[in-house]
This record gives structure tokens, sequence and C-alpha cells, in this order.
């Protein structure tokens, strides 16, 4: 009922300007009604930007949650980086769900990105990266970035199911980028366990038993088999220590260093993550100096 009204006003008003056509325009008037409407604004889709600090820290984009403040804030999340989703997953009628394979290829971008971010090898801090893709409601218009997103962790073990399956972001204040530049105080560098097991950091010059020596990714397995041969995890992180000592990758390296690893948390590892962190390990005694470029003299055959 309502659209045949809306039709009888319109076509009576096309009658009454045609009337007006044929016996003249008043003065000001030119007989078109519609030439002087402005027209409607196009439809602008919510994006992220990149810069951004949050203080909600989840791993989705939703409109009525982004709520982003200045960097020299105290915040949780910084989104360093912005990507376009293509190929069959922009294609999907929904967007991809957080920790899903399909974006495990946009988790490699925002990898590779975080490392220039920072000016480091992020995994060689307390530091975590993440892909936020859009709300359903801003994919069904049409949005197909994804978001990448760099937090501190709150302990170094980086939320390593070596203490508690999920990591957990901390609030600090000011940009990440080039934080690895130089010197930082997130930088795992030397450590220690505490009385839970837990790793501590340390400085190297301080007595230590474990100093990080770089990562390698892991298959793409399930997590419960990540860590199950243990055997190869040490053997690959003892060529990492002896790249990092600058000693021989012989028969003898077993014998001038231990080893420890991580294995990425549980959601690091759904969000794509295969990063496996690996440590020199001193044994019993504790050491006061880093094993880096050492050679033989820093790592002999014990």
């Amino acid at each position: 009922m309502r659209r045949w009204r809306v039709r009888v006003v319109v076509a009576a008003l096309a009658g009454a300007v045609t009337v007006m056509a044929g016996c003249g325009a008043p003065a000001g008037l030119d007989g078109d009604l519609t030439d002087d409407w402005r027209p409607a604004a196009a439809a602008v889709q919510f994006t992220p930007k990149v810069g951004d600090c949050h203080v909600i820290a989840e791993p989705s984009s939703y409109l009525a949650s982004y709520q982003p403040v200045d960097c020299t804030r105290s915040h949780l999340l910084e989104t360093f980086h912005l990507g376009t989703l293509t190929g069959a997953v922009a294609e999907r009628e929904t967007p991809p769900l957080v920790g899903s394979a399909m974006l495990r290829p946009a988790f490699a971008e925002c990898d590779a990105k975080a490392t220039a971010f920072v000016g480091g090898d992020w995994r060689g801090a307390r530091l975590t990266v993440q892909v936020a893709p859009p709300s359903p409601g801003g994919w069904q218009g049409g949005s197909r970035w994804f978001r990448c997103d760099i937090f501190v962790l709150d302990t170094a073990d980086g939320g390593s199911a070596r203490r508690h399956p999920d990591d957990h972001p901390v609030q600090h204040s000011g940009s990440l980028r080039d934080e690895l530049k130089g010197p930082s105080p997130l930088a795992f560098g030397c450590l220690n366990e505490d009385r839970y097991g837990a790793f501590e950091q340390t400085g190297c010059t301080r007595p230590h038993t474990f100093e990080y020596v770089g990562s390698w990714t892991a298959p793409g397995t399930s997590y419960a088999d990540a860590g199950r041969d243990e055997d190869g995890v040490h053997a690959k992180c003892r060529v990492l220590v002896a790249r990092y000592a600058k000693v021989p990758v012989d028969g003898a390296l077993r014998y001038r260093t231990g080893t420890s690893y991580l294995v990425p948390s549980t959601e690091a590892w759904a969000r794509g993550d295969r990063g496996i962190r690996c440590f020199y390990w001193s044994g019993a005694p504790k050491v006061t100096r880093s094993i880096k470029g050492g050679g033989t003299k820093a790592l002999p055959v014990g």
C-alpha cells in the first residue's frame, strides 16, 4: 500500500511539472526539479589505520570496538601493517575465522613485516604477532583487508606451554617501531629459570644458564606433534647455537652445548606462528658472558 501511494504522488508531481512547462516557469525556476539536488555521497567502508594503538586486544576488527589511542599512552596492541586478502579466501561469503588455516598466508606476511617494523628478530623478544580480519558485517560490505598487530608478552616464556597455554599482552607506552635496532629490555638476551621453571631475563654479565640464539620454522603439523620429536628439535637448535657462537657444526657440537627451546603458545600456533625459539644451555655451571661470536673458547668441548 505504501509503495502504491508513493507512485501516485510521483505521478501527480510529474503532471504538475508538465502543466507548468506548458504555461511557462516562474522567474528563477527552470522547470527541472532534480538538477539542483546534491548527489549522494559514496559509501565508505571502515578501514583501520597503520600506526593506531589499541586498548582492546581482540583478534578481530569490529567498528563498534575500534577505539584507537595515541601510542604514547598505555595500550595493548599496535597496528603496524594492513594487507589484502585475495583469491579464494576473498571470495568467501564470510570472513575467515581467527586461527584458521586460511589466515596463515596473512600471518606469514605479518611475520615478515613485523621483523622489518621492530628492526630485528621479533621472536627474540617478549613480542608476538596476530592477524585481525574484518568483522562479518564489514566483510559483507566488501572489506577484504587484514590487520597486523604486535604486542608485548607478560613473560619471557612468551606464553609457551612450558608455563601456561596462552599468551597474554601487557600494557606499555610508546611505539614498538625499531624497538630491536638497539639494546631493548624486551630482548631475551640471557636468562635463568625461576623456582617454577619459567624463564626470567637477566644481564649476560650476570650468572646465567640460558641465552637466546635464534629460531627455526616448524612444518605445518598439529600443535600436539610440534615438540614430539625432541631429539630432532634439539639437533636443529644446536645448529643455531653453532652459528650464533661461530663454532663448527660437526660431531663434537653436542659436547659443546646444551639446548632448550620454546614452542609457540596454543593461540600463536593457531594464528600461524611456527617459530621454534632456541636457547643455548650451559648445563649446571652458570656463565657470566655471552657466547655470541665467542668461538671454541666460549664453547669448548666439555
